[in-house]
């Protein structure tokens, strides 16, 4: 696997240049492994997905009590790609009727720092875009 930032005592910066170079590139954008896999957690259930199952695994039934506005189609394929990107693990339990349960997997719990850290980023910053957002859309109207 090739690693953008490997040996760079930048890693972010790394990346980014990379991402760059990509950009301007004809090339399928699944190449960019940044772009790849940004383009999963930037899906609108995917980050809120992932903190609901932090604490414990879930059921469905579970997850769409705490997601109350996600409808069980957009839960299920939403849980889909998260268990084909390997983040979420899925088992099914031999009851009358069969429970499911979902669960991070190592490599979905290994996201969660940065997840967090863009929680806590958006936490801080609320106020401020949202006051952006108004003046922005005071100047449209006028």
């Amino acid at each position: 696997m090739t690693r953008l930032h490997a040996g760079n005592p930048d890693p972010v910066r790394a990346i980014l240049d990379g991402m760059a170079a990509w950009a301007g590139a004809p090339a399928d954008e699944a190449q960019c492994p940044v772009r790849d896999v940004l383009d999963r957690v930037g899906q609108k259930w995917t980050l809120l997905i992932l903190v609901a199952l932090e604490p414990a695994p879930r059921r469905f039934s579970q997850l769409q009590r705490q997601l109350r506005d996600i409808s069980k189609r957009m839960l299920t394929q939403s849980l889909r790609q998260l268990e084909r990107d390997g983040l979420v693990s899925r088992q099914v339990f031999p009851t009358k009727p069969p429970s499911v349960e979902y669960a991070l997997t190592d490599l979905g719990r290994s996201a969660l720092p940065a997840i967090g850290a863009l929680l806590v980023w958006a936490d801080d910053n609320h106020e401020a875009i949202r006051a952006s957002r108004a003046a922005f859309d005071a100047e449209e109207v006028a």
